[in-house]
């Protein structure tokens, strides 16, 4: 880096240059942090054959004319000359005009006030070998970078001024050939079509568009031939990592146990740094905003936090942000990973079974945790955090409450143990007691249904490798009596594919009659589930309507919901509903079979028997609206049976016998 500072020095120091130098570097590579802190300040205090060098810097970011650059060079200038400015600056140690303070100097000139009431001093602003121009992000300017290169080109060439671009080439070449597309597409496509080459089949057209806009749109050339007039010299910028870290540390200063967490562990953020592939110093920076935010709180609400935690935070926190930030992955990555539990599953699976499905997270893993062992490595509200800019106190609580339940493994249930961790890890000492607590565990019913599924892959296992004393006939019934225990109080899971895949080792034969069962268990959960989620949205029927109507049209729309209810039921509610309700129920049930036929054709024999017991209902009563209004719901519900059995309107009618009220 010295070396590069010299090289930039020595071009300052010549007698005489025609040419200017560029700094190439990537975005948030720290360039202009290099500029500001490394170059510029020993440029200013530069003195060689009896003069004194100014900077004039400028960043092109957003300009949108030429003539921008100009009255930015004059604001610049008029500042320099500025006595009174001059000796402020200076007995305030200021070394740069905040850019707020230069559009207020910029109005002052517009305005017509006056710096110092002096007359302008021509001799210093004609003199233009103690200049040293700084133009910044080349690549940001929103004009065509051939013209700006052509403006500096005048200052160069014909006054001889020292002057530095600083940009990202890549990403100049980048804007270059994507400047314009479109028009230059149509064109490409126009000429091509004259000269009778478009509709060729010597070569793809898209290659063919291609070929003639870089023939006719030549840009990149035009740039690489004014370069080679202009710039003399290119620098890489390749950023001393520990340097700039150090800077960025500094703006913590103020909070003495963050900076000295921080400056103890420099060799992490500079380690994670490195690990994420990028040179992007703009994200690390926000990234330790963020971990400020997050150590704060910790210390704020949990004070003894262990400092292994503490050191895994910063890790997650510099990795994620560069996995989202930097565009490495898509947000929704780590959306469906709601604990670090969930996060060690899947970690084990992709290990053990080389499950593709979950390969980005073992490749996460690998990289950021590499050599740095701590069982506790997913936080859910720091990844919600860097992805929304939401902190969410109550997953902040969450985590931090498991943090202190699991922090030490040995203290963990011997079950969530083996689903967890790869069991090679448990000592030889432990494991047999770990077997019999989570035997008893399963004859007890302490576990959830899934989960004794799952561990009966991990049992089959040991059996099969002699590492237990139970043969599998034993603990094939061990396990099912386990099951039957826990059934009644157990929940459906609806996501068994998710979780089996999280089991950490090759699942052998014995699986199946085990996962049968649990399937003929898991239906009817599912079942239960849904008799109950019915009988909670129709008992809203009639004292509740509207709760009625927002749950039926937001969770049952595509859902048979009616499977799980009981006709004699649903008519004692409809037939308390007021006449109102009872058409909107009616309409409501028909669109929604026109809307989703397939997924609700199941409810055909719910229908048929909804219509008999309402016709049933009417037939003996005395004739009224509410009457008239139910007998028109049952023969109504004619075009869903239509719609669920497939047969023509007619012939279901031809089936229906004719009832009294077929003549009202």
């Amino acid at each position: 880096m010295e070396e590069l500072v010299e090289s930039i020095l020595d071009y300052v120091r010549a007698d005489y240059t025609d040419y200017a130098i560029m700094i190439n570097g990537e975005w948030g590579s720290g360039k202009t942090y290099f500029w500001n802190n490394k170059i510029r300040n020993k440029i200013d205090s530069l003195s060689f054959n009896g003069k004194k060098y100014t900077t004039i810097y400028m960043s092109l970011y957003g300009i949108s004319n030429l003539e921008d650059i100009s009255k930015k060079i004059y604001i610049e200038t008029t500042q320099l000359m500025d006595k009174n400015m001059k000796k402020y600056m200076s007995s305030h140690d200021k070394t740069s005009i905040p850019e707020y303070a230069k559009t207020g100097l910029d109005m002052a000139h517009f305005f017509g006030a006056k710096q110092n009431g002096d007359r302008m001093d021509y001799d210093q602003f004609f003199s233009t070998d103690d200049k040293v121009l700084c133009f910044d992000d080349l690549e940001r300017a929103n004009v065509d970078v051939i013209d700006i290169l052509g403006y500096i080109n005048n200052f160069v060439e014909h006054d001889h001024i020292k002057t530095i671009i600083i940009c990202n080439e890549k990403e100049l070449a980048t804007k270059l050939k994507s400047s314009n597309l479109e028009m230059k597409t149509f064109i490409a496509t126009y000429l091509l079509d004259k000269e009778g080459t478009l509709l060729k089949a010597d070569k793809p057209l898209v290659e063919k568009i291609s070929e003639k806009i870089e023939y006719v749109f030549d840009k990149a050339n035009d740039y690489e031939r004014i370069k080679e007039k202009l710039i003399g010299e290119t620098f890489e910028y390749a950023p001393q990592f520990s340097y700039i870290i150090n800077g960025l540390l500094m703006r913590y200063e103020s909070n003495p146990d963050l900076i000295r967490f921080l400056r103890e562990h420099t060799n992490l953020i500079t380690n994670t740094f490195i690990k994420s592939g990028t040179r992007n110093l703009r994200i690390l920076k926000h990234a330790l905003n963020d971990f400020k935010k997050i150590f704060e709180t910790v210390n704020k609400f949990y004070p003894n936090t262990n400092l292994r935690v503490l050191q895994t935070m910063l890790i997650f926190t510099i990795a994620v942000s560069f996995e989202i930030k930097a565009g490495k992955i898509t947000k929704d990555k780590f959306v469906n990973i709601n604990t670090n539990e969930e996060y060690k599953s899947i970690l084990v699976s992709s290990r053990v079974l080389m499950d593709n499905r979950q390969f980005y997270i073992k490749e996460f893993d690998n990289n950021y945790y590499f050599n740095f062992k701590s069982e506790y490595r997913y936080f859910k509200f720091i990844e919600v955090y860097v992805r929304t800019r939401i902190f969410d106190m109550k997953l902040f609580k969450n985590d931090m409450e498991m943090i202190i339940q699991t922090i030490d493994t040995e203290k963990l249930p011997g079950y969530k143990r083996l689903l967890t961790e790869e069991y090679w890890k448990i000592s030889d000492d432990q494991f047999p007691d770990i077997v019999e607590e989570v035997i008893q565990n399963i004859k007890n019913g302490d576990l959830k249904l899934i989960e004794i599924v799952k561990l009966f892959a991990y049992f089959s296992y040991f059996s099969r490798r002699n590492l237990i004393d139970y043969d599998m006939p034993e603990i094939k019934k061990i396990f099912l009596d386990g099951m039957n225990k826990v059934f009644p109080n157990s929940e459906y899971c609806d996501n068994i594919d998710e979780e089996m895949s999280r089991i950490g080792i090759d699942v052998g034969e014995d699986m199946a009659d085990i996962l049968r069962y649990f399937h003929a268990l898991n239906k009817e959960l599912e079942k239960k589930m849904y008799r109950d989620r019915a009988e909670e949205i129709f008992k809203c029927i009639p004292m509740k309507i509207e709760t009625f109507y927002e749950k039926f049209t937001t969770e049952c729309m595509n859902t048979p919901i009616l499977n799980y209810y009981d006709t004699s039921s649903m008519l004692q509610r409809i037939t308390c509903a007021s006449n109102e309700d009872i058409v909107k129920i009616k309409e409501m049930l028909i669109d929604r079979a026109r809307k989703n036929t397939k997924a609700l054709e199941v409810e055909l024999p719910f229908i048929m028997s909804l219509k008999n017991v309402l016709l049933d209902y009417c037939k003996d009563k005395e004739t009224s609206i509410k009457v008239v209004m139910l007998k028109e719901f049952a023969n109504d519900l004619d075009s869903i049976i239509v719609l669920y059995s497939d047969i023509p309107k007619k012939s279901v009618f031809k089936r229906r016998k004719p009832t009294d009220f077929d003549n009202l």
